[in-house]
């Protein structure tokens, strides 16, 4: 019976959806995509924090392979809330494709007015690095992001290099480099969840790149610890244990950032303390920004 993997109905999220099952393919096991909407899909036109954070992506298929209805989903990492219902692991996490943001743009760069993005990190990192340029909100799965610069809407836009190169899309732009823009936990890495079931792990566990879920839990852990989820501007990103963790005000005027090598989750999480600790001002400012009470 072939394995029942989950996905949204994005074209981006198909594609790493079709990556998981023909790795599988390869090693002979059988599989059928499931397609599942995620309140995330059908809420448009509003800032992600407004209906409960990156999560919104995750639950609904969550709750499928709960019930029975699919035995894995596929998910950008960076999408999985730090909390997960019992009963699920992750039982695969991909080789780490680029964790690079893109600015998509065809205007000389110097002409660039108007960018589109939801994220607040990205707004953050937009308005510290590059002048006399406005941000204006942004939602929608890539192909609709790239209608509307292309309708004229935004001077340009920005996206995850990682799904520009899994879609098979060549645009014109500027890559961000992570070590200036440094980008979100996990960004650039594809993961797989299960029920805690061992079969159903032992089927997708050969997937797994251990370098990858080393970088991927460094981050995690300091993510678990600095708190403020997708409310807060910060990037945190671990390549081969070599991390920085920065933390931004809303409008991009102030920073705190870190980085050290680190070799542990211990050492990750006491990171995490110290880079919270500086940027504690700072996550309360963004909370108090965007009208939300409770930081943690």
């Amino acid at each position: 019976m072939p394995v029942r993997i989950g996905t949204r109905g994005s074209r981006l999220a198909l594609a790493q959806a079709e990556q998981v099952a023909s790795l599988l393919r390869e090693m002979g096991c059988e599989s059928e995509l499931v397609t599942i909407t995620t309140k995330g899909d059908t809420v448009d036109g509003v800032p992600l924090h407004e209906i409960g954070g990156q999560g919104v992506f995750v639950r609904a298929l969550d709750d499928a392979i709960l019930d029975g209805l699919i035995d894995a989903a596929v998910h950008s990492m960076k999408d999985i809330p730090a909390k997960r219902p019992e009963g699920l692991v992750t039982c695969a996490i991909l080789k780490r494709d680029s964790p690079a943001d893109f600015l998509v743009h065809t205007l000389q760069k110097e002409a660039i007015r108007v960018i589109g993005t939801t994220s607040t990190r990205r707004k953050a990192q937009l308005l510290r690095h590059m002048d006399g340029i406005s941000i204006r909100q942004l939602r929608g799965n890539v192909d609709t992001r790239l209608r509307k610069l292309d309708e004229g809407q935004y001077d340009a836009i920005v996206l995850a290099e990682a799904g520009l190169q899994r879609m098979g899309l060549s645009v014109p732009g500027t890559r961000l480099s992570p070590l200036r823009f440094v980008p979100s936990p996990n960004q650039g890495t594809i993961a797989v969840v299960c029920r805690n079931d061992p079969v159903l792990c032992g089927i997708f566990s050969p997937l797994d790149h251990p370098g990858t879920r080393t970088d991927v839990e460094i981050e995690r852990s300091v993510m678990e610890v600095v708190g403020g989820g997708c409310f807060t501007p910060q990037g945190i990103y671990s390549d081969h244990g070599h991390l920085i963790g920065e933390i931004l005000s809303l409008d991009g005027r102030k920073q705190v950032r870190l980085e050290e090598n680190i070799s542990s989750t211990e050492q990750a999480r006491a990171f995490g303390r110290k880079l919270r600790k500086e940027g504690i001002e700072l996550i309360r400012e963004a909370y108090e920004g965007l009208g939300i009470s409770d930081e943690r």
